[in-house]
């Protein structure tokens, strides 16, 4: 058993998954591997804060797919993995309380140590954490790592050789594993009590199932406000006004002529007389 942290027991080989509640079963995870899985990641991170939080962001995710993760096979790597990701996240380096370094360890070796692994891209760091600290197999460090079995070897060839130009003590896999063993067993790393990461986990849940139903309540309500007021027909747009050009201008009418005088006359004497008609002729 490799010192950094312990092998996960099967379920099988464990109390019986029948004569523990949900509850007691998660708290039993959290106590067996949170401790150790806090110190595998101050290792990949370097700090000790984010290690912590890390662990149990990881353990709160587990908690809220617990039926999921009750019934995996390796319940302690699903963890881990978790874990591992949330503390290699690139985003953290947007958060101003980690973009200032933190202490380092206080021993010289450790501390030489540490930056030396600190100084590994971090699939390097992660796989030689996995396979020398963790006790993985090959197969199993490449699928947690989302790699390929000859990508992880070579990734966890070039990590050792980058340990070992650095601290030639170092270059035996035993000698490294011991040395991390050490460095992760000589800081003070706390994690939360179970309770605590349960019902933080909760009461996320409940945060994100309300946020859910508000923003569904609200495309239900503009979707219905849309219909209510939408055109039931289609209204050509009204064009702009514009001048039109080569009409005449409108121009009031003049004195009248002579001829225009008799025909006025005539035409009033007529409509005084009424216009001749047709008269039916019976047969």
């Amino acid at each position: 058993m490799r010192p950094v942290t312990q092998s996960p027991v099967p379920a099988d080989e464990a109390v019986p998954s029948t004569a523990l509640t949900p509850t007691q079963a998660f708290d039993a995870l959290y106590a067996f591997c949170a401790p150790a899985l806090v110190r595998q990641t101050y290792l990949l991170t370097g700090r000790r804060e984010l290690a912590r939080e890390a662990v149990e962001r990881a353990f709160q995710l587990a908690w809220q797919n617990w039926p999921q993760v009750a019934r995996d096979r390796d319940p302690a790597g699903w963890v881990r993995a978790v874990a591992h990701e949330c503390a290699l996240s690139p985003w953290h380096r947007f958060r101003l309380r980690y973009r200032q370094p933190e202490a380092p360890p206080a021993g010289a070796a450790d501390r030489a140590l540490l930056e030396t692994l600190l100084q590994l891209p971090p699939s390097y760091r992660r796989t030689l954490l996995l396979y020398d600290g963790v006790g993985l197999d090959l197969p199993e460090t490449a699928a947690e790592t989302e790699a390929s079995t000859p990508a992880a070897a070579r990734r966890l060839t070039h990590a050792r050789q980058a340990v070992a130009d650095q601290l030639p003590e170092l270059a035996d896999p035993a000698a490294l594993n011991r040395r991390m063993a050490e460095l992760a067993s000589a800081e003070t790393l706390r994690s939360a009590q179970p309770p605590a990461v349960r019902t933080c986990a909760e009461r996320q849940t409940r945060f994100w199932t309300r946020s859910a139903l508000a923003f569904t309540a609200t495309i239900i309500a503009a979707t219905t406000l849309t219909l209510r007021t939408a055109p039931t027909h289609y209204e050509a747009p009204i064009g702009p006004a514009q001048a039109i050009s080569g009409v005449p201008a409108e121009v009031g009418l003049g004195p009248l002529s002579a001829g225009e005088r008799a025909l006025q006359a005539k035409l009033r004497k007529a409509a005084e007389n009424g216009p001749e008609r047709l008269a039916p002729v019976a047969r």
